[in-house]
């Protein structure tokens, strides 16, 4: 995935379906061999590493529309963390995250997990962007 630093074996998003103005939405087919996946399910750790590389995919993007690389981020922060279902191997979850605010190099960002339509995962991050 060229929109984020990350790379294989770490990637957790599968593709960027949208992205505006920060804002992003990704898709992740949960496999097997994910290293997040613990017996048959995607962990809590694995939804937050989605949910933040999700919103690193949307700065990312927007980085290489300006021709620029994608900014190292660190989560600073998880707030309000929920899980409701872990999705299953074999499971796509579509996630969405929305940029709340932005304050010098944090973005205060929402994020959503949602299988088969119904929200399983969310949090608020604080993530910290690297120059």
């Amino acid at each position: 995935m060229k929109y984020i630093p990350q790379a294989p074996p770490f990637e957790m998003i599968d593709a960027l379906l949208d992205a505006a103005g920060g804002n992003a939405t990704t898709t992740l087919t949960i496999r097997p061999d994910n290293i997040l996946v613990d017996g048959n399910a995607f962990t809590a750790a694995g939804l937050i590493e989605n949910m933040a590389q999700t919103a690193a995919s949307g700065a990312g993007f927007e980085a290489h529309s300006r021709q620029q690389p994608p900014q190292v981020g660190f989560i600073g922060a998880v707030k309000g963390f929920y899980v409701s279902q872990l999705p299953l191997v074999q499971d796509r979850i579509i996630t969405k995250t929305t940029v709340l605010n932005v304050i010098g190099q944090v973005q205060v960002v929402k994020g959503e997990v949602f299988l088969d339509g119904h929200c399983i995962a969310g949090a608020e991050y604080k993530i910290f962007l690297q120059d």
